[in-house]
């Protein structure tokens, strides 16, 4: 089943992103459904993060989506090669998002390592974790782009949603710590607001 608006209007973005371990990040294009189940996540808290890219409530082009009503997909371009796949969430205006960093496939994995092979230039024939793990890999395994930003995730006909499996997560298969590539935040680069499956391969090793 579909997550449903009320999922993700939530005010309380640390949770949400908590909340998504576990559940299914589907995709479905020209009949071709790929989907994994979401391992690692971070959460990005307007306006007093540093590492928001709406700190200070600050809007552009790109961040405008950021303060819609959540259930709505942010998608950006990194280093301009990696597009990172985003999850807006809470009421309009508050600006606060979850990146997803992982997942482990479990549909559509041939598919997934055709997308890699020809959009990351690299050599793999065997479902691993590399394939997966990273933001930037996860959106190429997915098919996912920059150009939906914006797009619902909760509408009938959205080419791409997260379901909930029906499994609790156990809380102590959840680690947490702080968020990767956010070292100039200052004091915000710190919070312990990446969360991840200890059960799982598909994650990034925790900084130290």
């Amino acid at each position: 089943m579909r997550l449903p608006l009320e999922f993700y209007t939530r005010t309380d973005v640390v949770q949400i992103a908590r909340d998504l371990l576990g559940k299914v990040l589907v995709t479905e294009f020209d009949g071709q459904r790929t989907a994994g189940i979401i391992t690692e996540t971070e959460a990005y808290r307007a306006p007093e993060d540093r590492a928001c890219h709406a700190y200070d409530k600050r809007s552009t082009a790109r961040t405008e989506v950021m303060f819609q009503e959540g259930g709505r997909a942010y998608i950006y371009i990194c280093y301009g090669i990696h597009h990172l796949f985003n999850v807006v969430t809470g009421h309009d205006g508050m600006a606060h998002a979850v990146l997803i960093r992982g997942i482990e496939p479990v549909e559509g994995q041939k598919l997934m390592i055709e997308r890699r092979q020809l959009l990351g230039k690299v050599k793999m024939q065997t479902v691993k974790p590399a394939l997966t793990t990273g933001p930037g890999s996860l959106t190429q395994a997915l098919g996912l782009h920059s150009s939906m930003s914006g797009q619902s995730l909760i509408a009938a006909d959205a080419p791409f949603w997260i379901e909930n499996p029906g499994k609790e997560v156990p809380e102590q298969d959840i680690a947490s710590g702080k968020r990767i590539g956010v070292e100039s935040a200052g004091d915000c680069a710190a919070r312990p607001w990446r969360f991840w499956l200890t059960t799982s391969k598909f994650f990034k090793k925790p900084l130290l």
